[in-house]
This record gives C-alpha cells, structure tokens and sequence, in this order.
C-alpha cells in the first residue's frame, strides 16, 4: 500500500482526529489536510503540474508541508527536498541535480530568488487558502518517482536519491513494526519520515517547537511544556535532545522515547531513567540510504552489556529490523532490502558505497565499522574511514564516557596519530590521559566544545574536528 493510500485509509477512519499539530499549538484533521492537499493538487494542476515533474519544496516542517506532499503525489509529480542542514548550499544542490518545473516557498523562503538567481525564471506554486473534497488518490505504478532527497554531504559531496513510491511503502512496513502499539499514542516527532508513518496509521503527530536546524539550542522546559499541552505519549527525537531532556522528569503522559540520528549513549540513557524509571527509551540505527536498520531497547541493557561498552568493545544497536539483511565485510555493515537506496541518481556516485551479488542484490557500504555479537546482535564501531592505528572510533569514545568528568568524547588523528578529544572537566585531565593509555590513546586534548554534525548536531563533526584539535596542539 502507497503512502498516499494510507493515508486516504486513515482519513476514512479518523477524519475528526489531530493528525499534525504545528509547533505553535495549531492542530489540523486528518480531513482538513486530505480536503487541503486536494485544493492544492487542483491549483497545481491547473498550472500544469502533472505526472513525473519535478517541484522544490522550500519551505519548514508545518502541516501545509504534509499537504504539498500528498498534492504532488496525486499529480504524479516529483518532490525534490534540499537538505536542510546545507542551507542556501542545499537549494542550489538540488537545483543542479533536478531539472525542476516549478517550486514552493513560503514564508521568507519565498525570498530565494533573490539569493539563487537559478529559480528567477522557474514558476512558484502558490499554497493559497482552500480546501475541496478529494477523490481516492491515483494508483501510480510502483517504480513511479515520488521524491527527490540528498544526503547531508557530511562525509564527501552530498548526493541525490530518488525514490519511488515503492520505496516509500517498504520504507513506510520497515518503520511500522518499530512504531506499532496497542493504545492510542500522540507522537512528538522531529523525524519527517515518521509524520508520513503516521499519517498512514492514523497516529497524530506533535510538529517540534524548537529550530530544527538547531535542536542544539532548544529549551527542554519549553519542549516539557508543548509535551504536556497535547497529552504526548512517545518522543521521536536526535539524540542531542534526548540529553537536554535528561536532567528532569519528563511530562507523566510520556511513556517512550525513539531516538536517532546519532549515536545513543549509555549515560544519557541512565540519566533520562533516573528521572523516568518506567521510560521505554528504544534506539535506531539507520542512515539516509537505509532507514531503519537494527533496534535496541536501550532502557533494558544488561550490566554485562554495560560493562562491555564501558571496556571499549564498541556501541551496541541491536539486532537488525527484519525488513533488511545485513553482513560485515571487511569490518564494514553493509545492507540490503527494499528499503534500502540501490542507486544514487548520479551513477557514478554509486562505486564507492554500491555492490552486487551474481544473484543481482544490491548491497549499500554504510560506511560504518560494526561487528555481530553472538546473539546475532549489531554492534557500531564507528566510521570505517575514522580508525586510527587499528583503533575504533565509537569504541574509544564510549568507554571514554564512562569516565569521570567527560561529557563527550572523540577520537581524532593528531599528526598521524591517535588523540583523544574530551570536553568535560579539566581538572579531570590527567585521570583521562591515564584511562585513555590503557585503551592504546597516547594523546589527549581537552577542548571547550567538540563540533556535532550540521543535521541533527547529535554527532562528531571529526573533520572540524581534526582542525580544531590541530590548532590547539599547536
């Protein structure tokens, strides 16, 4: 079933229920935004869009978003989504990569045509106010395309992905066993591909109220206040915010957290359980390319597990959803399944990080080091480019969180050699430097802050990294 079909299914079966509440506390039906997408998909397709053209969207995560989305999809068009995190970069990544027909802006963003001269000549679809009774959604062939999307471009140059609604539905049967439950639930959701879940399932969806851009700089008593105003049940959010969220009891309605993005830390998970003993806090391992891929209940680790993160064995994810398959080749994860991107839209993109099987299957190089243990479970080791004399990122950087004083951690290479990068207390230095030793690090820096990722800030930047800690060696 097509995401649109089920959306179609869950606004026959709930029209009445919330299905997006705006960051600012403004809720929309699922009927209003099936009657809102139709309007839409009727003005647009008076301005011509129709089967395989494709639009940019520049415009942030409200319902009206979720609207465009289903228009373009019942035209048959093709959404092309820059990669936020890449800002300006991003609009004209996406513009170089998408022959466009026609693009949407709303708010400042309507403004771009003044910074990207490219879209000066290219029609704006207007979101204009209105709303029409829409009939069941088109059943456009499987490998019809439905979105365009990039990868964040943090470990090279970003690449476009194009997905079909087929993809969209494997994507959408792989998230649903993670999402299922047995009661009503209210979703606060940082992840747009779970509001697409959900909107599927009939699940309402609390849109954030903080800059997704910047989830670094939200205020979690602003985040506990919109939890308790909409009676949300489960919290989908980078991992960055699963700490902010660590240090006080969370809103009584709250009974799981799915976290992502980043890598999940113990000591986050403890401190979160410390405030929240009956929290069900659940991480995901997945990447752009292929999401999800393994699941763990965080919340329930065994003190053997424990001990075994703390010994620098590595970060444990979990056993693999059943959607994917999943093998280690030469140290690295690859993956496999319907979910999972088999081509880039450049195909010479595809040579690094693409192989296949005589039988024809195409494997996805996340990238990452991993492992299995013997319960068929995956365990990260970090980026296979970032090991550093036979030493393992997330390895390093875990144990190193168990210590004393160390609120983050990082593994870097100083003049060809392993560093350890801490940000913490510093009086706590030379009790690092003696720990670190023993795990095979010579070297460690203390620093004020160590860099995150542009897209969900939840993990190391390792090549600013390297040139902030170069900098202060020197």
């Amino acid at each position: 079933m097509t995401i649109l079909a089920a959306f179609d299914a869950a606004v026959a079966a709930h029209p009445e229920r919330p299905a997006i509440i705006d960051g600012k506390g403004r809720s929309v039906s699922f009927a209003h935004l099936h009657a809102r997408a139709g309007f839409l998909a009727d003005t647009w397709a008076r301005r011509g869009i129709g089967p395989g053209d494709r639009v940019l969207i520049a415009m942030g995560v409200t319902p009206d978003l979720y609207a465009a989305l289903a228009a373009l999809w019942r035209l048959g068009a093709v959404a092309v989504l820059p990669e936020p995190a890449m800002g300006l970069k991003g609009v004209k990544t996406a513009l170089a990569a998408a022959e466009v027909k026609a693009w949407i802006g709303a708010g400042v963003l309507r403004l771009l045509p003044l910074l990207v001269p490219r879209l000066r000549g290219v029609t704006r679809l207007s979101l204009g106010a209105g709303a029409v009774s829409a009939p069941p959604s088109p059943d456009w062939p499987d490998d019809h395309p439905a979105l365009m999307s990039f990868t964040s471009g943090s470990t090279g140059r970003a690449k476009a992905i194009l997905r079909s609604h087929r993809f969209l539905a494997a994507q959408n049967r792989a998230v649903g066993p993670l999402l299922a439950s047995d009661r009503p639930e209210v979703d606060l959701v940082a992840f747009p591909v779970f509001v697409l879940a959900n909107l599927g399932s009939g699940v309402p969806s609390v849109l954030p109220n903080w800059p997704l851009r910047r989830p670094d700089r939200a205020d979690p008593k602003a985040i506990r206040a919109h939890i308790a105003q909409h009676g949300v049940t489960r919290l989908l959010l980078p991992p960055v915010l699963a700490e902010a969220l660590a240090d006080a009891p969370l809103p009584a309605s709250v009974t799981t957290v799915f976290t992502g993005g980043g890598p999940v830390f113990p000591d986050v998970v403890e401190r979160l359980i410390a405030h929240n003993p009956a929290l069900r806090i659940m991480a995901v391992y997945g990447s752009t390319e292929a999401e999800p891929i393994a699941e763990l209940e965080v919340s329930a680790l065994s003190p053997a597990d424990r001990a075994r993160i703390d010994g620098g064995e590595g970060l444990l994810a979990g056993p693999p959803v059943s959607a994917v398959r999943v093998r280690i080749v030469d140290d690295e994860i690859l993956v496999a399944g319907e979910h999972v991107v088999e081509t880039y839209v450049d195909p010479a993109d595809n040579a690094a990080t693409k192989t296949r099987d005589a039988d024809g299957t195409v494997w996805h190089r996340t990238g990452d080091g991993g492992r299995f243990d013997a319960a068929g479970r995956l365990w990260l080791l970090g980026r296979t480019q970032g090991r550093i004399e036979g030493l393992w990122p997330f390895a390093i950087e875990d144990a190193a969180r168990s210590w004393p004083g160390v609120r983050r951690a990082a593994l870097c290479p100083l003049d060809g050699k392993a560093c350890l990068a801490i940000e913490g207390d510093t009086a706590r230095l030379a009790d690092w430097q003696a720990a670190a030793a023993a795990l095979g690090v010579a070297t460690v820096v203390a620093l004020t802050s160590i860099p995150l990722d542009r897209r969900h800030r939840s993990k190391v930047d390792y090549a600013r990294l390297a040139t902030v800690v170069s900098a202060s060696a020197a």
